[in-house]
């Protein structure tokens, strides 16, 4: 399998196999902490080959840089079902999410395993906007 997309952004849809982003991100400023993100969405897009056909386990998890889940665990079964005469296939997942509470500025991460193990991860930088100097 090789994950083709695996990115944070403000919104993605999924029609006829397309996988459409909207504002790619991997950092969030905000004026102060305890903040509220009010809405950011993973999108993921995953190639399977012949062989890779059946079910599998896919997990999201969000976590602070000490390892805390910043979020639950998101995630599930999924079916790889091959369409005739094709050497591949791909899906696309969206993980929408809303009202993100954010504690503290820091490097966030996003993790996405398969059948349990960790296939990628990305970083998530969250910051403080600077106060205006007078």
């Amino acid at each position: 399998m090789v994950v083709e997309i695996f990115s944070l952004c403000d919104a993605a849809t999924s029609e006829n196999g397309k996988l459409n982003l909207l504002g790619a991100f991997d950092t969030i400023w905000v004026k102060q902490f305890p903040a509220v993100y009010p809405h950011c969405t993973v999108a993921i897009r995953i190639r399977f080959s012949s062989l890779e056909a059946g079910s599998h386990r896919l997990d999201v998890r969000f976590m602070d840089e000490d390892g805390k889940n910043i979020l639950p665990t998101a995630g599930g079964p999924l079916q790889i079902t091959m369409p005739e005469g094709q050497r591949s296939v791909s899906t696309n997942l969206i993980l929408n999410i809303q009202s993100l509470k954010l504690e503290r500025p820091g490097e966030a991460s996003l993790e996405l395993s398969i059948d349990g193990q960790l296939i990628v991860s990305l970083s998530l930088f969250v910051k403080q906007i600077p106060s205006p100097t007078s």
